[in-house]
């Protein structure tokens, strides 16, 4: 039984210390348990609180247990979404995948547009983010770039981000100043430390091919080839890291994102086929429209399949997509 006392035991017992591995997931599983106590007592003191309050009809002391049960609602919806997030790869961390669609160089530059929106949304849970990988447009913009982040629940939240992302704009690329619309996709995979347990991918299936890292010029361009480029050949799908200075830690890196990126797709597969055992008519590939941004005429990202809107466009362009990605967990 996980019991904070049980899992305390097994952090005492002098075997356990051989295995970092087990050590530090054993350890975020006591602190995990620790802080939903500690919230569980602060938010018992606050509703004994509010009791006093009412029972004194002391006008100041309501005010201030209001102000704290305000407080204590918040927390707890996002107590509540975290326990939602009980699937197989949910506490996983994630790779990130965005590709421009149709719309040229506007679409490119929508890409690279999202590809902030996402790296400030990490951040501000306090996540490491890593750039993979990244193709630039040719005049502007990017053609696709892979994120990894780093944290936990980072797919459980991620992958409700998963689809077509439309833009609809002024162009600024466009010297009649028309109204203009681009797509962008976002892949979300998570990751599999210990990938070969989970997923066989035989050799000949890959076309394993290395190049020198991209770079600005000048002292940037590297003369090594360390970069990795994959290509799954059943599937199509083709993976590039460059990131590290090691042509070894770059493969390994490409082959874990392979290996996510495979087992997304036999997760996506296996939704399809539930769903049409429920007798669902419902896409749930990853090129299905999710979210609409509108900065022209008016402004306001709607999401199609929750009915979740705003008209702080900016905010949500910094990152502020909690209450997308709360709206469509809760509507699983």
């Amino acid at each position: 039984m996980n019991t904070l006392p049980a899992l305390e035991a097994q952090m005492q017992s002098s075997e356990i210390w051989s295995d970092k591995a087990k050590v530090s997931k054993l350890g975020q599983q006591i602190k995990e348990i620790k802080e939903n106590i500690e919230a569980g007592e602060r938010w018992l003191g606050i509703l004994d609180d509010a009791e006093t309050a009412l029972e004194l009809q002391d006008d100041d002391l309501i005010a201030e247990s209001m102000a704290d049960l305000e407080v204590l609602c918040r927390e707890f919806d996002k107590f509540e979404i975290k326990q939602m997030l009980g699937g197989e790869y949910d506490e996983a961390d994630a790779i990130l995948t965005v590709n421009a669609g149709a719309g040229g160089t506007d679409a490119q530059d929508w890409a690279a547009m999202l590809l902030r929106m996402y790296t400030r949304w990490a951040e501000s849970r306090n996540w490491k983010v890593d750039l993979l990988d990244k193709l630039d447009g040719e005049e502007a913009g990017i053609k696709s770039a892979t994120l990894k982040i780093t944290g936990k629940y980072a797919f459980g939240y991620a992958k409700a981000e998963r689809g077509v992302h439309r833009l609809v704009r002024i162009s600024p690329f466009n010297a009649n100043g028309k109204r203009q619309t681009s797509f962008a996709s976002l892949e979300v995979s998570p990751i599999i430390e210990d990938f070969a347990r989970t997923i066989n991918i035989p050799a000949d299936e890959l076309e394993i091919d290395t190049m020198r890292s991209g770079g600005a010029g000048g002292q940037n361009v590297n003369k090594v080839e360390t970069a990795v480029r994959i290509v799954h050949k059943p599937t199509g799908i083709v993976v590039k890291c460059q990131q590290e200075r090691s042509q070894l830690q770059n493969k390994e890196n490409a082959m874990q994102i392979l290996a996510s990126k495979l087992i997304a797709i036999r997760q996506a597969e296996h939704e399809k086929k539930l769903a049409a055992l429920k007798g669902e008519n419902v896409d749930i590939n990853f090129g299905s429209q999710i979210r609409s941004y509108v900065f022209h005429p008016y402004k306001m990202v709607k999401d199609h399949r929750t009915n979740c809107e705003t008209g702080n466009v900016d905010a949500v362009m910094n990152g502020d997509l909690d209450m997308f990605i709360e709206a469509y967990l809760r509507g699983e």
